[in-house]
């Protein structure tokens, strides 16, 4: 019963007409077809190995922000109330400028609960981001911020300021 509260929950905060395109190509089309929550058809998500909390902002944002790309090979775990805006890029593993011959860096990405993500911001693999986190649009995070109440942004990221 808790389960089809949320979904209605979850219809109401999305809007019916975006949740029917994400079923639609989600079910019917079998695209994200294993993804037990709705997520924005224009996203690629790899489900196997995210963490997340079934909580409402969450789901929402996934459903939502569309042209994201989370690349869950070494796990991405995600706290509470985490917000995506469009075109967010979570990657667990890369590999080298040598190309496959190299070592591959694989390491998971951790972020706190109430972190906010802007816009075509990138966190690479081994990034752990402290809770109440807001990453700047378009930053490329290479590194962990593990304080709360950062605010970072840039390329490569850097600390600019404090939520208060």
């Amino acid at each position: 019963m808790l389960k089809i509260y949320n979904k209605i929950k979850l219809l109401k905060k999305i809007g019916f007409k975006l949740w029917f395109i994400n079923v639609i190509f989600q079910r019917i089309f079998r695209r994200q077809s294993k993804l037990h929550f709705n997520v924005n058809f224009t996203s690629t998500i790899s489900e196997s190995n995210i963490k997340y909390h079934e909580d409402l902002t969450t789901l929402a944002s996934f459903a939502i922000s569309g042209h994201c790309y989370f690349q869950a090979i070494n796990g991405i775990e995600l706290g509470k109330n985490c917000l995506f805006a469009p075109g967010v890029k979570l990657i667990s593993a890369n590999h080298g400028i040598k190309g496959s011959s190299g070592p591959i860096a694989c390491r998971a990405i951790i972020i706190g609960e109430n972190a906010w993500i802007g816009a075509n911001a990138i966190i690479l693999p081994g990034v752990e981001l402290g809770k109440c986190c807001v990453v700047g649009a378009g930053s490329v995070v290479t590194k962990s911020f593990k304080e709360e109440n950062l605010i970072i942004a840039g390329n490569p990221a850097k600390i600019i300021g404090r939520r208060l």
